[in-house]
């Protein structure tokens, strides 16, 4: 959530950065109108209540003279309702502005390229050599057949399309993906959390994903609990309302989930397979930093997510996402994407996104910041995510780059002491 202040002092310069996020401004304008509102409101009701205040200690005088007081005491009675209907409206203007700004992005940094769609991304590196093969290539779906090893049908008989059925070595294949991501980056400095994969509006309107993007989240009425669409929610939620110290940041947690997702308004794009899926497995990288950190812990948060691919040995390519591209709460985002030999392109396995104090400032996550004279100041601190990473494609990727003529898939060497085998 953007800070109102911001708004109000610099509105020309927040609505020319909307612009380039291909935004309406419009909203601004609306928060503008809104909070002019509330600021009078709020001048009007304390100069209410300095009346009040005033009188009342004139009550008091006059009590203490044995003065008759009936009529001020019948006047202040008078103003109170007043103030009692000022502080209502400006209850409604409050939560007027608070629905307004949870539609509002984040504002894209300045080192952001400028675009007016996904073609103006900008690819910045292009990692491993593009395999060849003397034979026809099988997408992932055929091999997962032939080996018996992914089950789509049966998945979709059980809880319907895009709900993977993983077997035997295909289980353990993703199981070790998942086991050698986190120990990778544990040793990367990650904090491992296991998190529940339910969890309450509270926790999803602090990292902004309702109420903008509720239609693409599976949520269950009867608790108003939702399944989360990535571990960022509750790993973002860990240190929800509280102040941390300057000298524990940063802190970086790193959880494996299932994540869930409905996928609203992606109906006729790519759906089959692995390709587009309700339910997938990631290991979601979070980060708490001081805010002159994120930048730099952006970078390194892009290498510990890509380190897991080079040494997978899997070809991968980064685009940084131009503004026109960048995630809703992001300011600045780079995608990890990596090739399918079948399908003959390239497959967002990963973003990686600094949020600034976007989420914090909803989340209300603090830290005491030490100042040059010893004292402190409570800041938000910066927050930023990534994947590191979704299985689901990475797996796409790996078994049409690692299979066989014999229609067999080699396991990477990194995966073999996870997996216990060397082919499938």
């Amino acid at each position: 959530m953007l800070d109102i202040k911001l708004i109000r002092d610099n509105p020309e310069s927040v609505k020319n950065k909307l612009i380039l996020r291909n935004e309406d401004t419009s909203v601004i304008d609306k928060i503008l109108e809104a909070d002019g509102k509330r600021l009078n409101l709020i001048s009007v009701s304390e100069t209410l209540k300095e009346l009040r205040n005033s009188v009342s200690d004139e009550i008091a005088v006059m009590k203490k003279n044995k003065q008759d007081s009936s009529d001020k005491i019948a006047e202040m009675k008078k103003v109170s309702e007043e103030i009692k209907t000022y502080d209502e409206k400006l209850r409604k203007v409050d939560s007027e502005i608070d629905l307004l700004l949870k539609y509002v992005p984040n504002l894209p940094h300045d080192s952001v390229p400028h675009g007016k769609s996904e073609k103006d991304n900008k690819e910045i590196l292009i990692w491993g050599k593009l395999k060849s093969f003397d034979f026809k290539v099988r997408d992932h779906i055929e091999l997962g057949k032939a080996l018996d090893i992914l089950d789509f049908e049966r998945g979709t008989k059980i809880s319907g399309s895009g709900f993977p059925l993983y077997k035997g070595k295909g289980a353990k294949l993703e199981r070790a993906l998942i086991n050698f991501m986190l120990d990778e980056q544990s040793k990367n400095g990650y904090k491992e959390v296991m998190t529940p994969v339910l969890v309450n509006r509270a926790s999803m309107e602090a990292a902004e994903k309702v109420p903008k993007f509720e239609e693409d989240m599976y949520h269950m009425e009867k608790d108003d609990l939702f399944a989360i669409p990535t571990a960022e929610v509750p790993i973002l939620n860990i240190h929800r309302d509280e102040i941390l110290k300057q000298d524990e940041l940063p802190l970086r947690y790193c959880g494996f989930t299932n994540c869930f997702r409905r996928e609203a308004g992606s109906y006729g794009k790519d759906t089959k397979g692995f390709l587009r899926v309700h339910q997938f497995n990631k290991v979601e990288l979070i980060n708490f930093c001081k805010p002159e950190d994120s930048y730099s812990e952006l970078e390194k948060m892009l290498e510990d997510a890509t380190g897991i691919l080079k040494k997978l040995n899997i070809y991968f390519r980064v685009i940084e996402l131009c503004t026109a591209d960048i995630g809703f709460a992001a300011s600045k985002c780079y995608d990890i994407e990596v090739w399918s030999h079948a399908e003959n392109k390239w497959l967002e396995a990963s973003s990686v996104s600094n949020c600034t104090d976007f989420q914090t400032r909803r989340a209300m996550v603090r830290y005491k910041k030490i100042l040059d004279n010893r004292k402190t100041k409570t800041e938000l601190v910066h927050a930023l995510n990534g994947s590191g990473l979704a299985t689901s494609r990475l797996m796409v990727a790996l078994m049409e780059a690692y299979q066989t003529k014999e229609g067999n898939i080699s396991v990477p060497e990194a995966l073999r002491s996870y997996t216990g085998f060397d082919v499938i």
